[in-house]
């Protein structure tokens, strides 16, 4: 009795290469002695490839998968060369490690009981046994990290204090406004004659609106079509990069108590009246300290982790065949 093996086999020898490229996943990469498949690339790279969907343009598409597929290869080229390294150096991860992983992530995550865990985990496309070989490489991996990279990762007071100075002069003196505004709802696709009628009717609003002594926010609960109108229309402060661009050219460009000419969105048309301008100070060095330090460890430690792989791939063997 022939095997479901033997028979895949005999096919191929009747069917020749096209069978076999069929019936055999493509080899995507080849590092020291282990395999990286294509299948294997399609799966990292799958949920980036999934935002593709919506790219209109076949040929942006085109080249974004390729990236996507070239950046996803390389990931898995670094976690083969690190798991190599793991093996020559003797690395081993005991059970009970393992067991003490699992325990602080259904501890993150809040579950208690070991069922409701199991379907946690198979919602992220992982079984009890395979999550458990995840966590094993990744305790391995940073304990290799730890050894080759930590030591290397050192963030002076010089460096805190530059990165302030940066910090200081990208958000130091930025402004914020505190605006409210009156939409009156047209549909993106709506015909020429009721974008006009609408533009029409917020321009008679904003000629209201700039009457001596009228509240614009009365104005704008009775007014207004937008969700903000029980509010009165109040959009709090916001920065610069908040706001559409075309909204939040002329929010930047009014005075306090001005009141824009109606404004076209996806909405419709918006009037808008500034209400504050403030500039927003930058918080004392000892307060951010701690959060700059942070962001700097992980910046060089990302740094080192890339030039340390770089190193591994450099004296290993990794044939790319994609």
């Amino acid at each position: 009795m022939k095997t479901k093996l033997g028979v895949i086999a005999a096919a191929a020898l009747l069917w020749g290469g096209t069978a076999r490229a069929e019936l055999v996943d493509r080899v995507a990469a080849v590092v020291n002695r282990d395999i990286i498949t294509l299948s294997e690339v399609n799966q990292r790279a799958a949920p980036e490839l999934a935002r593709l969907a919506g790219e209109k343009d076949a040929r942006r598409r085109a080249d974004q998968r390729a990236q996507i597929l070239k950046q996803s290869l390389d990931v898995l080229i670094a976690e083969k060369l690190i798991e190599s390294e793991i093996r020559e150096l003797g690395m081993t991860v005991t059970p009970s490690e393992v067991d003490e992983a699992m325990a602080d992530v259904r501890k993150q995550n809040g579950v208690e009981a070991p069922e409701q865990f199991e379907q946690l985990l198979q919602r992220e496309g992982y079984t009890l046994k395979s999550y458990r070989e995840f966590l094993g490489k990744q305790i391995a991996r940073g304990r290799l990290m730890q050894m080759k990279v930590g030591p290397k990762v050192k963030v002076s007071e010089e460096d805190l204090k530059a990165a302030y100075a940066q910090y200081s002069k990208l958000e130091g003196g930025e402004a914020e406004v505190h605006a409210r505004h009156i939409l009156v709802s047209v549909d993106p696709k709506a015909p020429q004659e009721q974008v006009d009628a609408a533009q029409k009717k917020a321009q008679a609003i904003a000629e209201e609106a700039r009457r001596p002594g009228m509240d614009f926010a009365s104005l704008a609960r009775a007014r207004s079509e937008g969700p903000s109108a029980e509010d009165g229309g109040d959009l709090g402060f916001f920065r610069r990069g908040v706001m559409v661009p075309a909204f939040e050219k002329t929010a930047f460009a009014l005075k306090e108590g001005e009141v824009s000419e109606p404004i076209r969105t996806n909405f419709g048309w918006h009037v808008l009246k500034v209400e504050e301008r403030r500039s927003v100070g930058v918080a004392p060095f000892e307060e951010l300290r701690a959060k700059l330090e942070q962001q700097l460890r992980q910046d060089k430690t990302e740094k080192y982790i890339d030039q340390y792989v770089q190193e591994l791939r450099q004296k290993s063997s990794v044939e790319v065949k994609i």
